[in-house]
């Protein structure tokens, strides 16, 4: 069993940043791979960026390719998301999830577990 539990969400401006952070519980965290997932009011959760458990392998979504990076840090239990010049169309709740595929997929379907999510605001 995993837990994950999201922060550091917000109300920014355009061309901002923000840093997210997902803690997961259980001592096979570091076997897990990790996504970020977002969903905006009124639209279907959409792929972010994943990470293979072993951080070699990173995906991205080709609206956030060069502005978000993912990362983990398997000794703290705990993946991030960077965020930079973010945009209102980023505007969302934030999701981590946790597939034992540790590959990492930007398929929903091969994730087990989810966090509640954080939102993140950007104004004009």
């Amino acid at each position: 069993q995993v837990q994950l539990v999201e922060s550091g969400g917000g109300l920014v401006q355009a061309e901002d940043s923000l840093r997210l952070s997902c803690a997961a519980s259980g001592r096979t965290f570091s076997t897990y791979a990790m996504g970020w997932f977002r969903q905006a009011p009124g639209k279907e959760r959409e792929f972010v960026a994943a990470i293979s458990w072993s951080g070699d392998r990173r995906y991205y979504a080709d609206s956030v390719k060069g502005r978000f990076t993912i990362s983990r840090d398997n000794a703290k239990n705990t993946v991030y998301l960077l965020m930079n010049s973010l945009k209102p169309e980023d505007t969302a709740v934030y999701h981590c999830a946790a597939g034992a595929w540790g590959l990492g997929s930007r398929s929903m379907t091969e994730y087990d577990y989810w966090g509640q999510g954080t939102q993140v605001t950007v104004s004009s």
